[in-house]
């Protein structure tokens, strides 16, 4: 037998506020950046932009600060439809609304490709 639950409101034990989420943590930004044909955010969250500033490096422009530099950024390159484990990717926090992105051949080259970026930390 099926069920269904239809709420308005879901409030703590007592009635008198929200729920608190405990262990639980989601990304703050992500994005699928196009680097290698158009310079494009094919698909994100919590991202305005991206910036092409020469082969290899962009900056991709967040919604909403982080409280500081010190966040957990990720980046995933893909060279021919397939993850590149080469480790030759990089992101880091410019500032609290912006995210540079490096990404290498498996030689070292500056390339331009397609990457998955993901942001995590606290909002200002």
């Amino acid at each position: 037998m099926s069920s269904v639950l239809n709420v308005d409101t879901i409030a703590d034990k007592a009635g008198t506020g929200p729920v608190a989420l405990t262990k639980q943590h989601a990304a703050k930004a992500w994005a699928f950046i196009d680097q290698k044909t158009d310079n494009a955010v094919d698909n994100s969250f919590g991202v305005t932009s991206f910036s092409d500033s020469g082969e290899g490096n962009g900056n991709v422009n967040i919604i909403n600060a982080m409280t500081s530099l010190i966040q957990v950024s990720q980046l995933t390159s893909y060279r021919s439809g397939t993850m590149d484990i080469s480790g030759n990717a990089g992101a880091s926090m410019t500032s609290t609304t912006a995210v540079a992105i490096i990404t290498k051949t498996s030689a070292g080259a500056a390339d331009d490709t397609d990457y998955g970026m993901t942001l995590h930390g606290d909002l200002a």
